[in-house]
């Protein structure tokens, strides 16, 4: 076979559609909605390359339209997730003895799927099954997805690279070997990206996937593994199962081949996977890998030379956009005295403009929340600030889910710094703002940085460098991703690499070299090419006379 050192394409961002009207991407978009609307499909789990049928069949439905229908999943239990692990071991040696470059050739086909005849499909599934809109399914499931593809290839080889020096008479390398064992992959409903990312960064450095989705978008993920599998992924790498997240949890953590972990999603379930993986700890053969992104509790901190309007914009875009679903979107706001009234009354005139609805309709810029236990959470809290003495409603508040999961977006003003909505993770259109005096901005710092356990992101806007130089510092731990002057919405692969540390994950900063290294085990090989005769040296030899 020739031999060579290859350089991979160089990896750039997916440009982004518009979807405007009068352009073919909306016309695309729009029929392929209509084609998916119009059948019902059942998604088979894909174990070992085969699609797997039960006797359960869950239903799938548009968050904002519940009662119609898009399909079914056939739901697994433990035989399955023992049928898949067995895949995945079963794959894994011919995988990872499989030449690095046609590997990468996989997910660079991948991606090249993606943005082109798959684009509109993986959109619509996202739109239709997650209820995003046309430009957040856009960046996300699209652009975001092909962006991880594509700077995973580029990173793959960056790691590669790294090598040590070698002093003369000997040759020091580094082999990078998959994990022993398998990864398994727990991915969440928010982002397609994630959904599709988590299961193919540990599987592009070599290693063999167990991948279970989110309930509520198994539509979507149907679709990443059809991408899978027509980029020439060999049957078994990745093997994809529908079944409830603590009976896969059961099977995984105490299997004696678990390498690690792959998660996105709520602190609280990270922390009893953690607490399980303590548990089961002298069960494995290596060390697992922990690896993941959860929950946020997501600041804006404003001083009292910000331009308003440019306020008002961050807060809208960064708590509202696809609906507060986001584990970086602005979820509390501290805002000086001076500026407040009138950020809210242009807060309040552009949410008067703000359309909700379904995503089929382009205008609309809020659809439903994923799921009716999201939907009555995010109403107890609202209908619980209504009635508390503590808190206003004062924009928002209403919640309808006759026809889908919808609620208005809505701000809070809270009038005590440790009110509930904000502290807790609410992951929804939920926006918490605490007016504080203009003198007590360093106090006020003092507050953000102990009111809530998460570090995920947060944003200051700002005008006096002096000020966002010393709020930069100050909170220096309080968020993973950090803006400044921009909604802390929005990280790009390859630009921002994403994640949070404290309550809100181990910061391995997903699509990063970083991320991509805990997937990797390390083998340092030295050789020496004229080795030692003799077992001394030459301290041994005695001082001449």
């Amino acid at each position: 076979m020739a031999k060579g050192f290859f350089n991979v394409p160089v990896a750039k961002n997916e440009p982004i559609l518009s979807y405007a009207p009068g352009t073919p991407e909306r016309a695309e978009l729009k029929a392929m909605i209509n084609e998916l609307r119009s059948k019902e499909v059942e998604l088979p789990m894909v174990i070992g390359g085969n699609e797997v049928f039960t006797d359960r069949k869950i239903r799938m439905f548009p968050p904002h339209e519940i009662e119609h229908t898009l399909g079914y999943y056939n739901q697994g239990d433990a035989s399955h997730v023992e049928m898949a692990i067995d895949a995945a071991l079963a794959a894994k040696e011919d995988w990872a003895n499989l030449s690095w470059q046609h590997r990468a050739s996989i997910f660079l086909k991948a991606a090249d799927l993606l943005s082109g005849p798959y684009r509109a499909k993986i959109n619509a599934a996202t739109m239709l099954g997650q209820s995003k809109n046309a430009f957040q399914a856009e960046i996300d499931a699209a652009c975001e997805l092909a962006d991880f593809f594509r700077f995973g290839v580029q990173v793959m080889t960056d790691i590669y690279k790294i090598q040590p020096e070698s002093a003369k008479g000997m040759w020091n390398y580094n082999e990078y070997r998959p994990l022993e064992g398998f990864v398994f992959a727990l991915t969440p409903f928010n982002f397609t990206s994630i959904a599709g990312n988590l299961p193919a960064a540990p599987a592009l450095m070599g290693n063999v996937v167990v991948w279970k989705p989110s309930k509520t978008a198994s539509y979507s993920a149907g679709v990443i593994m059809e991408i899978f599998k027509e980029a020439g992924l060999p049957d078994g790498v990745i093997n994809l199962v529908y079944a409830p997240g603590p009976v896969v949890a059961d099977v995984v953590l105490t299997h004696r081949e678990f390498a690690g972990i792959h998660f996105t999603g709520s602190t609280e379930v990270f922390q009893s996977i953690w607490k399980k993986i303590g548990d089961n700890i002298y069960k494995y053969k290596s060390y697992p890998r922990i690896v993941g992104e959860t929950g946020g509790k997501d600041f804006i901190f404003a001083d009292n030379t910000v331009d308003p309007q440019t306020l008002a914009v961050a807060m809208l875009r960064g708590a509202f956009e696809y609906q507060g679903q986001k584990c970086s979107a602005a979820s509390r706001a501290y805002i000086p005295k001076s500026l407040w009234p009138e950020t809210k009354a242009i807060l309040s005139r552009e949410l008067a403009t703000v359309k909700m609805g379904a995503p089929e309709d382009f205008t609309n810029f809020i659809n439903a929340v994923i799921d009716e236990p999201s939907f009555e959470k995010l109403k107890g809290y609202i209908d619980n600030a209504k009635a508390d003495e503590d808190a206003d409603v004062i924009l928002g508040g209403k919640c309808d889910k006759s026809v889908g999961y919808f609620i208005e977006p809505t701000v809070i003003e809270a009038k005590k710094t440790d009110y509930i909505t904000m502290k807790e993770e609410l992951f929804g259109p939920v926006l918490t703002v605490y007016v504080y005096e203009d003198d007590k901005l360093d106090e006020t710092l003092e507050i953000l940085d102990n009111t809530s356990i998460y570090a995920l992101t947060g944003a200051v806007l700002s005008n006096n460098r002096y000020n966002i130089e010393k709020i930069t510092k100050r909170l220096s731990n309080a968020a993973g991703n950090f803006y400044i002057n921009d909604k802390p919405t929005g990280a790009v692969v390859g630009q921002q690499p994403f994640g949070g540390a404290r309550g809100s994950g181990t910061d391995d900063k997903a699509g990063s070299i970083f991320n991509f290294l805990r997937w990797t085990a390390i083998r340092t090989i030295k050789e020496t090419f004229v080795p030692p005769v003799n077992y001394t040296y030459p301290n041994f030899q005695p001082d001449e006379e």
